[in-house]
């Protein structure tokens, strides 16, 4: 029973204790003053003043340490806390304040002009006696404060202005700081007036805006709070407010288009950061326009400047993320007694409470990335590639109503030489960076290919830490706009345009590692669409091979497989998408452990440093080392192999055990998919000897020519799939049965040439025809056999010429 007791009330228990410390701000951050003045005396609070000013707060424990109040140098006060007092002769404050009537406390407090004003307006009588109330009093400060006419008026005509006015200030009951939660709303004592309460997480709690300064000194009758303004009545909503102010005519205009205007008349707690018509006018005119011909855009700018909590200056004491209606954030800060926006001093006027919320006029308009066209969406560090963007004419082809996203380099990216290369070219560079469309970082997947508006494909990989597209990877800072997404790259993005094979060749830094390759059998690999990070050693790694040395080394090909596809992984790993400073490991495709690191922009591979890192090719990338990488663990069984990789590795001990040999590493890892077909082969009479074609139903048509001669050395076939159709060859009929074998397959020899044709379609037969007949060479005819009946059964058949 008591173990049910338990869990039925234990969360009501929590509710409550929630409730009670999410309203108690104040008081926590009162006790945390009182602890930081422990050493001065009993019951002494540390406040913090800002300095040139009389204001003063009990301070949060972020204020405190950095030693300053919305950016302005603090000092440090110590004073009896609240309801306690000093005693002649003694540390601190030991006494406890005497408990008056509420107009006595007020004097008590030091709010002597509000008690010398409930005495001229006969309101002392009420307050002395019996009674339960609360008194937000203002301080003396604050009817100085006050608008002159205003005070003026008030002071006039006090047995009813003035009377009211009290009275308005006044609640009856009695209600401490932790009573006041936050959003609460209060019936005054004037005419059923409304207070709105607001109890910050600073511990700031406020009355229509107006600071706490000075609370809970209890009275017999009450309690008495000193606030630091003077309240006036709160009637109408926001949106009355908009509807009526002159100088929000433009800020209304949208509002009311876009249907937002509504939402400020409904009930709530809102901030709104309303823009002048000063304001529009400092706008260019065309990006006014744009923004105000398109509904969405227009929307967005009014949502962006409410925020769906209500914000009183006196609360902001430091700067705050707040998220808006449209979705996105600003930063609501402070400098001195400003305000400020996003970091700009841009509030002209604040605290303009209304029933739902709170006012503060700003100079300038709040643009949203929502509303921006891609190519506005680029910050600082972007400049360079959006000035370039639109001198070079690509910023006309964005069009306001297309999807576009733009890669964006960082300024650092665009080195002297990049930026006096031809104009042509560079618009060309600038070309990749602009995909057809819009794509955000969530949409991204590793894989992917997206199309420039050059008409390149670049390539995504994402890794754990990191999002790259070819040999650039991605720093925070995405955007979205109206017309598209903007990403920001370390790097400007090179397409790959070679393969592996084709870079090695051309480099004569890599003569030696490619005839090691060649000679290994080893170029298709290299040469054949796939995903591979390959380590390339330089020349340099193999001074002191002779050429003897060399011909030992391809002798034993099982040895010379091993160290070379230590140096190959598969798929593509980016320097600059490993996570900086933890080591990455990738199993290589001879079996053994590669261990990869990133160190100050550098990519170490077991340690050693790559002299230059992502260089892309259509079927991997490569990252250029000076040493000859090889397994620690694996043992040497020959002296001659031992004393050869002693000349070339130095920097780890290699293990000798006599005898023992290297693993075969036969080449099953490279697959190729075989889709064979009964069709009717198509011949020419300039080159009969062409007699097999395949076809095969995957992906875009590539054309090639299979001549004869041509083996694989083993085929492991799958499961085939069968199917059966008609079809036109050459304006007749013809009976097709395709069956589709997966093969895995061991090659040998040169370069692999394979037919790859899409099933159906007149279209693909012209073009194997026009490929045929412009790549046939001069030979002799050598008339290919048909078969009898329906359509002759062919195949592809591979191998080395």
């Amino acid at each position: 029973m008591k173990i049910f007791f338990l869990f039925t009330f234990l969360p009501f228990l929590l509710s409550a204790f929630e409730q009670a410390a999410a309203s108690a701000h104040y008081d926590k951050i009162l006790t945390h003053s009182r602890i930081r003045a422990r050493d001065q005396g009993p019951n002494v609070c540390a406040l913090q003043q800002v300095m040139g000013t009389k204001k003063k707060y009990f301070s949060t424990c972020r204020n405190w340490y950095q030693q300053s109040i919305c950016g302005k140098k603090a000092t440090v006060l110590y004073e009896c806390c609240p309801g306690y007092m000093k005693m002649d002769g003694t540390r601190g404050c030991p006494a406890v304040a005497p408990i008056d009537h509420v107009y006595g406390t007020l004097g008590i407090v030091g709010a002597t002009t509000t008690q010398r004003y409930s005495d001229m307006s006969k309101l002392r009588q009420e307050i002395e006696g019996r009674g339960s109330f609360t008194f937000f009093a203002p301080s003396n400060e604050a009817w100085d404060q006050l608008d002159s006419e205003t005070h003026r008026n008030l002071v006039d005509n006090v047995n009813i202005e003035l009377y009211n006015s009290l009275h308005h200030h006044m609640l009856n009951k009695r209600m401490l700081t932790k009573d006041l939660k936050n959003g609460m709303t209060l019936v005054s004592m004037y005419n059923g007036q409304k207070l709105f309460i607001n109890h910050y997480p600073n511990g700031v709690v406020t009355v229509n805006c107006a600071r706490i300064i000075h609370g809970n000194q209890i009275a017999t009758n009450g309690v008495v709070h000193v606030i630091d303004r003077v309240l006036t009545s709160v009637a109408n909503t926001i949106q009355d407010f908009i509807e009526f102010e002159d100088e929000l005519s433009s800020f209304r205009a949208p509002a009311i288009t876009s249907g937002v205007m509504d939402i400020l008349g409904r009930p709530g707690h809102y901030t709104i950061f309303a823009p002048t018509n000063e304001a529009f006018e400092k706008l260019p005119r065309g990006v006014l326009e744009r923004i105000m011909g398109d509904k969405v855009a227009s929307e967005a700018l009014v949502k962006f400047h409410i925020l769906n909590t209500l914000q009183c200056s006196e609360a902001i004491t430091g700067g705050a993320v707040y998220e808006t209606l449209e979705g996105n954030t600003v930063e609501v800060g402070c400098d001195g007694e400003s305000l400020t926006v996003n970091g700009v001093k841009m509030v002209k006027r604040k605290d303009i409470v209304r029933s739902n919320g709170v006012i503060h006029l700003i100079d300038q308009v709040l643009i949203p990335d929502s509303a921006k066209q891609v190519i506005e969406l680029g910050g600082a560090q972007q400049t360079t590639f959006t000035d370039l963007v639109a001198q070079l004419g690509l910023a006309s082809s964005l069009r306001p109503e297309g999807q576009y996203t733009l890669l964006a380099p960082l300024n650092g990216a665009f080195s002297d030489d990049t930026l006096r290369l031809d104009q042509r070219l560079l618009k060309r560079i600038l070309q990749n960076h602009i995909i057809k469309v819009k794509v955000g970082l969530n949409e991204l997947y590793n894989g992917q290919e997206l199309e420039t508006i050059g008409g390149k494909l670049l390539r995504v990989f994402v890794y754990r830490t990191a999002v790259c597209i070819e040999n650039s990877c991605m720093v925070r800072g995405s955007k979205e706009g109206r017309n598209g997404f903007i990403h920001i790259f370390r790097q400007i993005i090179s397409p790959a345009e070679k393969t592996l094979h084709e870079m090695l060749r051309n480099d004569k830094r890599f003569s030696i590692f490619l005839s090691l390759v060649k000679a290994a059998d080893l170029d298709d690999v290299l040469s054949q669409p796939g995903q591979w990070t390959l380590f390339v050693p330089t020349n340099d790694a193999f001074k002191g091979l002779t050429d003897d040395d060399k011909d030992i080394l391809i002798r034993d090909k099982n040895a010379l497989r091993n160290i070379l596809l230590y140096h190959l992984t598969q798929g593509v790993f980016i320097g600059s998408g490993f996570e900086p400073g933890v080591t990455n490991i990738l199993k290589t495709i001879q079996g053994g452990k590669l261990y990869l690191k990133t160190v100050n922009d550098t990519l170490l591979v077991n340690e050693l440093k790559s002299r230059e890192s992502d260089l892309m090719a259509t079927n991997g990338v490569i990252h250029v080392i000076d040493k000859l990488l090889y397994p620690a663990e694996l043992p040497v069984g020959n002296d001659q192999l031992l004393t050869i990789l002693k000349k070339l590795i130095k920097y780890i001990q290699i293990k000798f055990v006599r005898d023992s040999t290297f693993k075969e590493i036969p080449l099953t890892f490279y697959k190729i998919n075989i889709i064979e077909s009964n069709v009717q082969p198509i011949i020419t009479k300039e080159d009969p000897s062409i007699t097999q074609l395949t076809k095969l139903i995957e992906g875009e048509p590539e054309f090639k020519i299979v001549r004869e001669g041509e083996t694989i050395t083993k085929v492991i076939h799958g499961e085939p799939i069968i199917k059966t159709y008609t079809k036109i060859i050459d304006g007749r009929p013809v009976e097709v049965t395709e069956k589709k074998v997966t093969e895995e397959r061991i090659i040998q020899g040169p370069e692999i040439k394979y037919t790859r044709i899409t099933a159906g379609g007149s279209d693909n037969e012209e073009k194997l025809k026009k490929i045929l007949e412009e790549e046939a060479p001069v030979r002799k005819a050598q008339p290919t056999r048909r078969a009898q009946g329906g359509g002759a059964r062919r195949r592809t058949r591979l191998d080395h010429s």
